[in-house]
């Protein structure tokens, strides 16, 4: 998975299509960003980017009350993962997806692959194709930007983790002390996807979102068992533009298609035919 994607819902919908019992968009939290968030945490993100804080679905007791009974919460978390344990929060850059094949055995994904669950609501996703025959101006490989989202219109939610950083610098009344950060798993594309990246995130469908989010479910073998019943062929994809790959681009415009005169160089994900002579 290339590191962005979508995410333009109404704090309402998420909260209905997800039934949510908490919404804690405003609470206070922690940012690594230098710069305020644009757009804010919370507002429709038609980019998101690692390092942003994004809407995030998870099922916790009240921190107040750890004997309550969970609730499904919508809060804000900041994607890129970092493990209780790291000593900078610079190593989430390296952690933004997690391998399905291997997270229950890596020491930074295994406790929270059993523990703490999220899913994480887009609108969609973006891959970037690299062409097999036309280059750019430094002779490079061309690289097409694509959007991909469920075919069905069902509300996409990804398959994600989240853990909690405590900065030690920092008094335990500052609500700066902590971090929660979250990654999105990952698999190999399905055919038709694999022509435009190798890998995909899980997408979870919504018979599936109860089980993933039960902080009862620990066992590996029940986790595995989620990510790896995935159906094929929910998805359709087309090219976008190219302006996606700056991080301020913004807009519903970059989800729309680019016209196939424009294309240059492009392998069709569905017929495998190379659109646009260089």
């Amino acid at each position: 998975m290339c590191g962005r994607y979508a995410s333009s819902a109404d704090p309402g919908d998420l909260m209905a299509e997800f039934d949510i019992d908490e919404e804690h968009l405003a609470d206070p939290g922690r940012s690594i960003l230098k710069n305020p968030q644009e757009p804010p945490p919370g507002a429709p993100d038609y980019n998101m980017a690692p390092t942003k804080q994004a809407p995030v679905v998870l099922t916790r007791a009240p921190r107040d009350d750890r004997s309550a009974a969970p609730t499904r919460q919508l809060r804000l978390l900041t994607w890129g993962l970092v493990p209780g344990w790291a000593k900078d929060v610079k190593v989430g850059l390296r952690m933004i997806n997690a391998r399905s094949e291997t997270l229950l055995e890596k020491g930074a994904f295994a406790k929270a692959a059993t523990a703490r669950r999220c899913l994480v609501p887009a609108d969609g996703w973006y891959e970037w194709q690299v062409s097999p025959t036309a280059v750019d101006a430094k002779g490079k490989p061309r690289k097409q930007p694509f959007f991909i989202h469920r075919a069905d219109e069902t509300p996409l939610a990804f398959a994600g983790l989240y853990e909690f950083w405590r900065d030690a610098t920092r008094g335990d009344d500052d609500p700066g002390a902590w971090l929660t950060t979250f990654t999105i798993a990952t698999r190999a594309a399905e055919p038709g996807l694999d022509r435009i990246h190798d890998r995909q995130p899980v997408v979870l469908d919504p018979d599936q979102w109860d089980s993933w989010l039960d902080p009862s479910v620990t066992a590996a073998h029940d986790v595995r068992a989620l990510l790896e019943d995935q159906p094929t062929g929910r998805f359709e994809a087309w090219p976008v533009s190219r302006a996606v790959g700056g991080g301020r681009a913004q807009g519903a415009g970059l989800l729309e298609p680019v016209p196939a005169g424009d294309l240059v160089g492009v392998v069709d994900p569905m017929t495998g035919e190379v659109i646009g002579g260089e």
